[in-house]
């Protein structure tokens, strides 16, 4: 199984999301980012 890579800017506005802007983890998973990696980051 092949994981997609995100460029580490990408992450870190992911999680700026979630932290920051009150989005949960689902609404950013939305955009493509899987709820487990913006929880690994957050």
């Amino acid at each position: 199984m092949s994981s997609k890579r995100y460029p580490e800017e990408f992450k870190i506005e992911a999680v700026r999301q979630v932290t920051e802007r009150g989005h949960s983890v689902a609404e950013v998973a939305v955009v493509s980012v899987p709820p487990h990696t913006a929880c690994m980051h957050g």
